[in-house]
């Protein structure tokens, strides 16, 4: 194979599977029950932020694994089946930012003996923990944790494009789009719109977004 093909091959492959690497550590240790946590829809104007806790059997590696971000949707459907048909445990928990996290935890149907957590760590948990910046991109359970999460809030938000019509939301997940800034000026906020935000307030008061004067802003999870 050339080095043309040789690209192609690499770029075919798709994004880079978080190994287990942290988790073997522990499972080596006698730790048999490590959680990976992680959260989405902390950046969207509407919808709730959602946290997921997924526990795998000691020695589980999954290939195509990875931050919920680089992955396509269908990619993150069938991942998530198969993430909940190998884990012995998955919660999920909603609130803000990292009371989502420990509620997802609280969630398990185990008591985890450590928590793999993406960004920071979780305030008041009884258990041993370490936090890792862009954990989902690297940490098995982490990444795990985020598909699950993302699938799962996804089906929410299209849940709620039926609730809500004309927002867009199964198009745009809540996020900031334009088209989602026009539905706020000419609808007002649903009762799911997140009113605390600045571009929330300004649609509603028919304003424009400076935000979105440099095109669509659809923030990641």
């Amino acid at each position: 194979m050339g080095a043309t093909g040789a690209r192609r091959a690499k770029r075919g492959r798709g994004p880079a599977t978080a190994a287990p690497h942290l988790e073997t550590l522990l499972w080596r240790v006698g730790i048999r029950h490590v959680a990976g946590v992680d959260e989405v829809g902390m950046g969207p104007l509407a919808g709730p932020v959602v946290a997921a806790a997924v526990v795998f059997p000691p020695g589980t590696r999954l290939d195509g694994v990875a931050d919920s971000k680089v992955l396509t949707a269908a990619q993150r459907e069938r991942l998530d089946v198969e993430i909940r048909r190998r884990a012995v445990g998955v919660g999920l928990g909603y609130r803000a930012g990292l009371a989502a996290c420990r509620r997802a935890v609280e969630a398990l149907p185990l008591v985890p003996g450590f928590v793999l957590v993406d960004g920071r760590e979780i305030p008041d948990l009884p258990m041993p923990q370490s936090a890792y910046p862009k954990g989902d991109a690297f940490v098995c359970s982490i990444a795990a944790a985020s598909i699950v999460a993302k699938v799962h809030r996804d089906a929410i938000m299209r849940a709620l494009d039926g609730r809500y019509p004309g927002y867009g939301f199964a198009r745009h997940m809540g996020y900031s789009t334009r088209a989602h800034f026009a539905a706020i000026r000419t609808l007002g906020p649903s009762p799911v719109h997140r009113r605390s935000f600045a571009p929330v307030r300004a649609a509603a008061r028919g304003e424009a977004d400076p935000q979105l004067a440099l095109g669509p802003v659809l923030a990641a999870d």
